[in-house]
């Protein structure tokens, strides 16, 4: 099974919510994606970056994870410190990036109102991120950017939550034998209130780094 063939359909009907909103933002924006946002990067990484889900004016509009807006910024900059792209990162689709290493999911493929998907959203979406990550074959380590991407990727990669609990620069040993490592995700909010700068967020792809290929 390829990456690719275990993306859901562009018109995926199991979040109603979601897809009224799909439909909202198609007959506003009729241009941007407006759709289930699919995995991009490496069919052979070692590493697998986790997200929410795609923000509307972002993945949402360009259909490439962490694409034209302010998350995107922080994430790209640090995949392009530690080797994990080529190219130059210009905030859209077809700038020639290219990740070497690397893969972006997310928890939930499509756009949520006010970015807050519902339970029931999140967990009708695992399947997705499930299938995903086991058609990786060389992946090592996932780094989750925030809790909800935390709590889909331990689900997805069989492990458990009382055992597995949150919290930044977190390692976590899945039955799997994949090395799960928690970051607050790359948003504005958090950058802009400090919760999170670019070297906390770096030393997360530090720790991430020790369970590299290169790396023994």
């Amino acid at each position: 099974m390829t990456i690719s063939s275990l993306e859901p359909s562009r018109d995926c009907p199991l979040c109603p919510r979601l897809a009224a909103f799909r439909a909202q933002c198609r007959a506003e924006f009729p241009d941007w994606w407006n759709a289930p946002v699919p995995a991009w990067g490496d069919p052979g990484a070692w590493l697998a970056v986790v997200g929410l889900a795609p923000g509307k004016h972002g993945a949402n509009r360009t259909g490439r994870p962490f694409t034209g807006d302010f998350a995107g910024e922080l994430l790209y900059a640090t995949l392009a410190k530690f080797g994990l792209s080529q190219g130059r990162f210009e905030a859209r689709p077809d700038d020639g990036l290219r990740l070497t290493g690397a893969i972006i999911l997310n928890a939930v493929k499509c756009l949520p109102p006010e970015n807050k998907p519902v339970p029931a959203e999140i967990h009708a979406c695992r399947p997705f991120l499930e299938a995903q990550l086991a058609a990786l074959p060389n992946l090592r380590v996932v780094v989750a950017l925030g809790q909800i991407a935390h709590q889909s990727a331990v689900k997805a990669l069989g492990g458990k939550l009382p055992k597995a609990k949150f919290a930044h620069g977190a390692e976590h040993r899945l039955p799997s034998g994949l090395v799960l490592i928690d970051s607050y995700h790359c948003s504005r909010y958090n950058q802009n209130t400090g919760r999170l700068n670019a070297a906390m967020f770096e030393a997360v792809f530090a720790a991430a780094q020790r369970f590299s290929p290169a790396a023994g």
